[in-house]
């Protein structure tokens, strides 16, 4: 049976202005210059959703800490362990 083809995300490019000698470093390294920034973006863009999420729900994180606090773990009698 054939496997599916494996889709690859649109791409477009974009302009990037990089040190002169970091980027000649990295060419000389044969460092692919464009997956790293990609892996990088996609890092910082995941930490970003991350943090605005932390902060949109702070206050609902505050309040289920608090009643944990207050009253306990719901159903904390059946776990084991």
């Amino acid at each position: 049976m054939a496997r599916p083809a494996k889709q690859t995300p649109a791409r477009r490019a974009a302009n990037v202005t990089l040190p002169v000698d970091l980027l000649a470093e990295a060419r000389a390294l044969g460092l692919n210059v464009s997956q790293i920034c990609e892996r990088v973006l996609s890092a910082e863009i995941a930490k970003t959703r991350a943090e605005l999420w932390r902060a949109d729900n702070r206050a609902a994180l505050i309040s289920s800490n608090d009643y944990v606090e207050r009253h306990g773990l719901a159903l904390a009698e059946c776990r084991q362990f």
